[in-house]
């Protein structure tokens, strides 16, 4: 091997040498952005104790307002959970809704409300005749001023008691549609 070659191919041999371990010891992939420990989907970015939220309609007047003994937001889904929510559905009228729960979840822009567990909602009117709808779980469309289930209802009127299975709720007309397995016990007067 010639003499002038000899120290080119030790150079080379030192260098290449040098960029393997420089490799293993600096690798490229940590560069890159590590993947950092993801949110939960839980994660609570903020929470209300006592809360209350008023919604007016176009015209000045109150639409609803909703009380609870807690409110938190999950940041990631944008789902609000609610500790006993308490909602006047008012719809400018003097007669509102009276819709209450143990707990609840209001989906992202408050256009569903889940009710779940003890759901109550009441309502009475101009003469003075309470209607008391029960059930376990209900979701109610605030700007649609609608409400729906699948669960068992309790329907307790001036004149009588009314069961099914699963109803739609007409706020706005007062109509209740009733699914499926309808009784009723009626006072005749």
């Amino acid at each position: 091997m010639p003499a002038k070659l000899r120290p080119l191919l030790i150079y080379s041999l030192i260098a290449a040498l040098l960029g393997a371990i420089g490799y293993w010891n600096i690798r490229p992939e940590s560069f890159l952005d590590k993947p950092t420990v993801g949110e939960s989907n839980s994660t609570i970015d903020f929470y209300v104790v006592n809360a209350r939220t008023l919604q007016y309609q176009e015209d000045g007047q109150l639409q609803y307002e909703m009380t609870a003994d807690k409110l938190e937001h999950i940041k990631a889904s944008d789902i609000t959970l609610l500790s006993q929510p308490d909602l006047q559905l008012y719809r400018g009228s003097a007669y509102p809704w009276h819709v209450q729960s143990a707990r609840g979840e209001v989906a992202p822009q408050g256009k569903e409300v889940e009710l779940i567990d003890d759901v109550r909602v009441a309502r009475t009117d101009a003469k003075g005749r309470p209607t008391v709808i029960t059930s376990s779980r209900m979701t109610v469309f605030p700007d649609k001023e609608y409400a729906q289930t699948q669960q068992a209802v309790r329907i307790e009127a001036a004149n009588g008691v009314t069961t099914a299975q699963g109803m739609k709720a007409y706020m706005n007309d007062g109509r209740i549609l009733l699914l499926s397995n309808v009784r009723g016990q009626h006072e005749v007067r």
